[in-house]
């Protein structure tokens, strides 16, 4: 269906922050960007590729934040991530209560309201909650475990490093989103998991609309 230009409602009179969405590689900008007119938004949006690893989504995250217009941005962290629980799909969403690295966990905001949104816009899948730990290098194999031990239910290399470096620029909201591309029974470097892989990108497609809206609760007054 086309989208026409967005009816006037209570919220968008307020003023919203602008919405930073960063992710670490092309595909996953691809997949974020898909809906290149962010209907439903009540504010600007950025998608920013940050490149892989800790290093570079810190640095392109405190710079993206350094000057307007982003310097009050809410921020998302996004794209894949590797689960560590049994059971564990690709496609399956990982809603993150807090981020763990170096710099010690950051609190995510709104957790309840992601899930929630998530269920409406990616109906199906699996949504998992909990610590999303991360990690300078790709985990494999037995280190699954070591960090699942920690309590931890999926890694990534960049979202802690994100939310690390928006927190460090100034109190925002932040939150953590990600999709399961493989798991400890769906190892993409197994035989056949092209299909886990492609899965994964046809979720992350999709969550735009939940992060809409979990923006769009940001402009709502708190009780």
């Amino acid at each position: 269906m086309a989208s026409g230009p967005e009816s006037p409602d209570s919220d968008a009179e307020l003023v919203a922050p602008p919405l930073l969405i960063a992710c670490a590689l092309g595909i996953e900008r691809f997949a974020l960007r898909g809906r290149r007119r962010h209907g439903g938004a009540p504010g600007p949006v950025t998608v920013l590729r940050t490149g892989m690893g800790p290093a570079n989504a810190e640095k392109a995250v405190a710079r993206a934040l350094a000057g307007e217009p982003l310097r009050d941005a809410a921020v998302v962290a996004s794209g894949f991530c590797a689960g560590l629980a049994p059971g564990m799909h690709p496609g399956d969403l990982v809603v993150a209560g807090e981020t763990r690295g170096p710099g010690g966990p950051a609190a995510c905001t709104g957790t309840d309201l992601l899930v929630e949104a998530l269920g409406r816009a990616v109906p199906g899948r699996t949504v998992h909650t909990g610590p999303l730990t991360g990690s300078d290098h790709v985990v494999r194999g037995p280190e699954r475990a070591d960090l699942r031990a920690t309590g931890a239910i999926a890694v990534d290399m960049e979202s802690a490093a994100t939310l690390g470096a928006a927190l460090g620029a100034g109190a925002r909201p932040v939150a953590a989103v990600r999709v399961v591309v493989d798991a400890p029974e769906h190892e993409l470097v197994r035989i056949g998991t092209v299909r886990g892989g492609i899965s994964a990108f046809l979720v992350l497609r999709s969550v735009l609309p939940a992060f809409f809206e979990w923006h769009r609760s940001l402009l709502l007054p708190r009780r």
